[in-house]
């Protein structure tokens, strides 16, 4: 991919390509208004460009080449997409929506390095990272395919975003910036398994956008079962970092918490986890496990609702996920691994 990705060049980027060119820099301006405001990517669909001109963005610029291998739906309205890159490496992202909100969960990563035992983003560990320009690619085929824009995007989907941070900060930059897709960053969730490390950075970039951490333990003998050495860091590191991002970004951090059955749902999690979101100004997100076939399960629902009002009398704000898409093998990374392995 030595050519670049013409969605995640900028406007003022393009304005100096045209110039190069010995073309008049509005023409830069006008083919961001194609990608940015119009959603437009396609050279040959840009008609108040000159036929060389919209040539040459075609030699010079990498075509999108993002297309649906196979879709997974819900009665919900929920919409799981299996998207096939240019390479023919496979990710996920998903369109959610809820009442008059559209939110999409977006894929950063071809697999995943992290491989927690209880997700199937992992299985096949890290093919590669994704490119910004495949990352915003998933945003524009989400709005095609919904016929509009999102007003929420999160994150969450197959990958590690903070060990590809180059790729997704300058996604990330593109998304929240009035000159490319001008969301809000307080409508854009980063999601991460504590990866210490892209918290830092994370947190030096001081924008409003929303940090969630996927802890899933309160406590480092706990979490060492479910998260392998290699990228596991100690809670004490992560809630300090989540402190760090407090600070510099304004914007309270989201512990989420998938609730497995006879591992992490007693009486005592729901304790410790409750006191350490109130020791760090934290919210809570329980997420009750959506089975991938593994050795774990999901709790029923007297034990989350248990849970649930223990972390809340320690004075935290929890709230339990709601269900979607549970029909559309909804876990993270399902719909691929099953394309990768039919026969699992």
């Amino acid at each position: 991919m030595s050519r670049p990705f013409l969605v995640g060049t900028s406007p003022a980027v393009l304005r100096e390509w045209a110039k190069s060119h010995d073309l008049p820099a509005f023409r830069g301006t006008q083919i961001a208004d194609w990608v940015y405001k119009k959603g437009i990517v396609e050279p040959e669909r840009m008609n108040n460009l000159p036929l060389p001109v919209r040539e040459l963005i075609g030699n010079e610029f990498l075509a999108p080449g993002t297309a649906v291998t196979e879709t997974a739906g819900s009665g919900d309205g929920t919409e799981k997409l299996l998207l096939t890159l240019q390479d023919g490496e496979t990710i996920e992202m998903v369109l959610i929506p809820a009442e008059e909100r559209l939110t999409f969960c977006l894929s950063t990563q071809v697999g995943c390095p992290v491989q927690c035992r209880f997700c199937a983003s992992g299985r096949d560990g890290l093919i590669r990272n994704l490119a910004a320009g495949e990352i915003l690619e998933e945003f524009l085929f989400g709005s095609r395919r919904a016929g509009r824009r999102p007003d929420n995007l999160v994150f969450m989907g197959i990958g590690e975003g903070l060990l590809n941070f180059r790729e997704l900060a300058a996604a990330l930059e593109v998304l929240s910036s009035p000159e490319g897709f001008g969301m809000s960053p307080r409508r854009i969730t980063v999601s991460t398994s504590g990866y210490v490390p892209g918290m830092l950075k994370f947190a030096e970039l001081e924008r409003e956008f929303t940090l969630a951490i996927s802890l899933h333990a309160p406590d480092d003998e706990t979490r060492s079962r479910l998260i392998p050495d290699k990228l596991r860091y100690p809670v004490a590191e992560i809630m300090a970092a989540a402190d760090l991002y407090l600070r510099k970004a304004g914007r309270m951090v989201t512990l989420e918490y998938t609730l497995l059955e006879g591992f992490n749902d007693t009486p005592p999690h729901a304790r410790a986890l409750g006191a350490l979101a109130v020791r760090h100004r934290c919210k809570v997100n329980l997420i009750p496990y959506n089975s991938t076939g593994g050795e774990f399960r999901r709790p029923s629902r007297q034990v989350i609702r248990e849970f649930e009002e223990t972390v809340a009398a320690a004075g935290a704000h929890v709230t339990v996920r709601v269900e979607r898409g549970a029909k559309s093998v909804a876990a993270c990374g399902q719909l691929r691994t099953r394309a990768k392995h039919p026969d699992s």
